[in-house]
């Protein structure tokens, strides 16, 4: 692969994490309704849809890391590649680039309060099936 395919490799990736990490997202969503409303079939199929999403995107997020490196060096970074980019192309990929950050923090943070509603509502049914006292009063 010469440098010019692997700077369109990285660019293309980011492009395709950018639509990957919306469809992430609204599937939390989706997960996070769903665990409200205790509609353990659908919780699963957005699991098996949620797997392989992550799977992919987090494949393309090793080969971009590898690629980044075998264009700058062991230490290589996505903002030292950015940067060296030329116009006009360098801002649209910083603009995409600051975008999926901002993603993957929405997705990281719609995780953390997916697991700890799930969570939550494990332990009430825990206690609920073993008939502990004070199942519903405030800790």
């Amino acid at each position: 692969m010469t440098r010019q395919q692997a700077a369109a490799s990285l660019v293309e990736g980011v492009e395709q994490d950018l639509g990957a990490a919306s469809a992430i997202h609204a599937l939390l969503e989706r997960q996070f309704q769903a665990a409200l409303r205790h509609q353990g079939a659908e919780l699963g199929a957005l699991a098996e849809e949620l797997t392989p999403a992550l799977d992919a995107m987090d494949a393309r997020r090793r080969q971009r890391v590898a690629l980044v490196r075998a264009l700058q060096g062991p230490e290589g970074t996505m903002a030292g590649f950015i940067a060296a980019q030329p116009e006009p192309g360098r801002a649209r990929l910083a603009a995409s680039w600051g975008e999926l950050e901002r993603l993957v923090v929405l997705c990281k943070s719609a995780t953390t309060r997916n697991s700890n509603l799930l969570a939550e509502q494990f332990s009430t049914m825990q206690r609920v099936l073993h008939n502990a006292d004070g199942t519903y009063a405030p800790r």
